[in-house]
């Protein structure tokens, strides 16, 4: 396992690929596709395994495919039809960025059906050697994959920046499912992987306490949340609906 940092917006630490000879997790924003290619120093990729089609995971896609046509590209199939046809993920994600889009993400080109392999969690691909669960939660399109005792969660497991071991989520509107989320941590506890490979960034052998610490600060960052939005608006009219889910995330 090689981890490529593609130096997002010129820092350290922020994105990172990771190669496994000839197969790629995640190939990250357009915006860094020369960055990716230089890390590859001319070795070719057969597949592309994505955990989830956000720009920051999976916007080279359609440009290395148009680089290598053969390649094979792993996605979720509620991801999949946004990756043949990009346009509203990239007007969603206009809206938001505006006048930044370009310069944080670049270009996200289509990928052909015919390079997708759809997933849908549960298979055992690239001649068994990646297994594949759906890990949804921070997106309703996430899968992670283990290899060899690493698992490779994407965004599932959180974010993690060296030298610090604090654990914060990454919470992105609309698609968060705390609940689905939880699960998702509970299934990659299963595994008992080795280490956790995060996209945001790079693998801990802290797997245990990682996980635990990440349950956690997703639990009180989303009562923290919902008690001050309860606070104006959903307590008037509802407040049966805010218990309900302030009780869900006490865990």
């Amino acid at each position: 396992m090689r981890l490529i940092d593609l130096m997002h917006t010129g820092l350290p630490r922020v994105i990172g690929c990771y190669q496994l000879d000839d197969v790629l997790v995640d190939p990250w924003p357009g915006s860094c596709l020369p960055t990716l290619l230089e890390g590859l120093g001319g070795q070719v990729p057969r597949a592309l395994l994505l955990t989830h089609i956000h720009l920051d995971h999976a916007g080279a896609s359609g440009a290395l495919v148009r680089r290598w046509p053969d390649l094979e590209v792993y996605v979720h199939e509620r991801g999949a039809p946004h990756l043949v046809d990009p346009s509203r993920l990239m007007t969603s994600a206009r809206r938001l960025y505006g006048d930044d889009m370009d310069r944080l993400w670049g270009e996200m080109l289509p990928v052909p059906e015919a390079n997708l392999r759809i997933l849908s969690g549960g298979e055992r691909v690239l001649g068994e050697a990646f297994e594949v669960a759906y890990t949804p939660g921070h997106a309703s399109h996430h899968v992670s994959y283990l290899h060899k005792g690493t698992a490779y969660v994407g965004d599932v497991g959180g974010v993690r920046i060296p030298p610090s071991s604090m654990v914060q989520p990454p919470t992105p509107p609309p698609d968060i499912d705390v609940e689905a989320w939880h699960r998702s941590i509970e299934l990659i506890r299963g595994w008992a992987p080795e280490r956790l490979a995060m996209t945001h960034f790079g693998a801990s052998d802290q797997v245990t306490a990682q996980l635990a610490g990440f349950s956690g600060s997703t639990s009180d960052l989303l009562r923290f949340v919902l008690s001050t939005i309860g606070r104006f608006a959903i307590t008037s009219d509802r407040p049966d609906l805010l218990r309900q889910v302030l009780d869900s995330t006490e865990r």
